[in-house]
């Protein structure tokens, strides 16, 4: 079955919250030069960020480490954390502490 941008590429609960993929390209210069084709696109948790009940930050592996990153490996992503907790498919949670919102942030 051939793909479609905007069509659901699947459903991913992590943590207590349902995300939902879509079919796209995260760049129109992908779109234009056909170089990829369409991919599941993940939330842009840097610009729209989105907790947990506990307060903690969604993070997808592949999102550069912020200033806190104590890192595992020298890839500097958040997969390479220690604060990184593994929730389902490439998405999981920043469980450092210093980028916990509180009820009084």
């Amino acid at each position: 079955m051939e793909k479609k941008e905007g069509e659901v590429a699947k459903k991913i609960t992590a943590f207590g919250k349902t995300f939902i993929l879509y079919y796209g390209y995260y760049s129109e210069s992908e779109k234009r030069k056909g170089t990829v084709g369409l991919l599941p696109i993940y939330p842009d948790f840097l610009n729209q960020p989105t907790y947990t009940d506990e307060g903690f930050p969604f993070v997808t592996q592949m999102q550069d480490g912020c200033k806190y990153l104590l890192p595992l490996s020298a890839d500097g992503d958040c997969f390479s954390c220690r604060h990184y907790r593994q929730g389902e498919d490439l998405i999981g949670i920043c469980a450092c502490e210093k980028n916990r919102r509180t009820n009084k942030s």
